[in-house]
């Protein structure tokens, strides 16, 4: 697939998975003159990155602890909540890292993963910004922000709370909006709601996937390559890193491996045991609902409703199961009895749900740097919730690691080596 430059270098390079994470980063080694792949089983922007709720949010400086209230804990271990579901298999599957999430997540460890993370989503907006400029794509894209609503005042008041918090600390704007001011923005909402936070930075996509294949394509047009291949192919032969396409062998002298929760398997192959696991999620469409002009999460019921292209989508909170095993219908029941409640849903479209797995990591952080013991190997995953929210920012400081450019920030928090084996 290479050439070698004329002075020499080969600058050549495989970006494994066409998500928004390795899509981005394809984009970003281009812009640096690498001679790049971007490779794929699927077309770009067909698994998780097609799945989510469509924001870009500019808001989540804080990564998602694990809940250490006993009331929550209860509630989500005998089935009650929407937030979360268990399966057992899923909980012995991933005990360890499992177990050291919800160590990490004690309040000072979560406050100094805040620090981290926050460098980075307080870029989101700004790095989507010329990528969706440049890839035509402003059609799809709304800034007006996400609601947080709230069912009790009790919730509500802390929430305010919080979102002062969060403007002091991390400059995040935001309006507050009673009953009344929530009925006049979203007057599809049935009344009885406490009222929202209103996050004005955070965008709004309504075709996720469509946005990863915009991005996918300028990354063409620009010269770049996009090939079905089968990562899990992946060896070193020599100088160069292998994987096999649909026609034939492909090899560059470096690689990146951004396949989001497929990572896992493929590092493991290498002889890489970090503490990852996944959270899986479902979406559904109702394409007749109420009309909703922004998204909204049910912050006391852990769901997201989103406008999309395809009708309302409702995206639900975390299943932690093994990536393999057979979906289960219970939290999209659960999310769609609840969002009955607050709106019109109608029936739900004719396609079957979708079901898709978050790359989490133990401490909160994503995985971006270079492999500690195979030169010209590189990471890019464990994004978690915001792998569409971080896919920009993340691509740029992974090419300008490669590239030997000053970082847009500290890459020190995210490197693979801050982990043993």
């Amino acid at each position: 697939m290479h050439h070698d430059e004329p002075n020499g270098m080969d600058n050549s390079i495989l970006v494994l998975g066409a998500g928004m994470v390795g899509t981005c980063t394809a984009l970003h080694l281009q812009q640096r003159g690498f001679d790049v792949v971007l490779i794929d089983r699927r077309a770009a922007g067909e698994e998780t990155s097609y799945g989510n709720a469509g924001l870009i949010q500019r808001e989540a400086v804080e990564p998602y602890p694990f809940p250490r209230e006993l009331r929550f804990v209860l509630r989500a271990a005998t089935g009650q909540g929407a937030e979360v579901h268990w399966q057992a298999r899923g909980l012995l599957h991933m005990a360890l890292p499992l177990l050291r999430y919800f160590h990490n997540s004690r309040p000072q460890a979560h406050a100094r993963a805040t620090l981290a993370y926050s460098r980075l989503i307080a870029l989101a907006t700004q790095e989507h910004a010329p990528l969706i400029a440049a890839a035509q794509a402003d059609d799809l894209v709304q800034r007006e922000g996400f609601r947080f609503v709230f069912r009790t005042a009790g919730a509500f008041d802390l929430a305010r709370q919080r979102a002062q918090r969060l403007l002091r600390d991390f400059g995040v704007r935001f309006d507050v909006e009673d009953a009344a001011a929530l009925a006049r923005a979203e007057p599809a909402l049935r009344p009885g709601l406490a009222g929202a936070v209103h996050w004005l930075d955070p965008w709004s996509v309504r075709d996720p996937g469509a946005l990863v294949q915009r991005y996918a394509a300028l990354f063409a047009a620009r010269g770049g390559r996009v090939l079905r291949g089968d990562a899990a192919t992946l060896q070193r032969q020599g100088a160069e890193w292998v994987v096999t396409g649909a026609d034939g062998r492909i090899a560059a002298r470096q690689a990146v491996i951004a396949l989001g929760p497929w990572a896992d398997g493929l590092i493991r192959r290498f002889g890489y045991r970090y503490p990852l696991f996944i959270k899986r999620g479902y979406h559904q469409h109702y394409p007749s609902a109420a009309a909703l002009r922004q998204p909204l999460l049910d912050a006391e019921r852990g769901y997201v409703l989103a406008p999309m292209r395809l009708g309302l989508r409702l995206t639900t909170g975390a299943e932690f199961a093994p990536i393999d095993a057979p979906p289960t219908p219970v939290q999209l029941d659960k999310a769609q009895a609840l969002a009955g409640e607050l709106l019109d849903l109608g029936p739900p479209r004719a396609a079957p749900a979708w079901l898709g797995s978050r790359p989490c990591t133990a401490d909160m952080l994503p995985v971006i740097g270079p492999a500690p013991r195979h030169p010209g190997l590189w990471f890019n995953f464990g994004h978690a919730h915001q792998g569409f929210t971080l896919g920009p920012v993340s691509g740029r400081l992974l090419a300008e690691m490669i590239s030997g450019q000053p970082p847009v920030v500290d890459p020190s928090p995210y490197l693979p080596a801050r982990w043993p084996g």
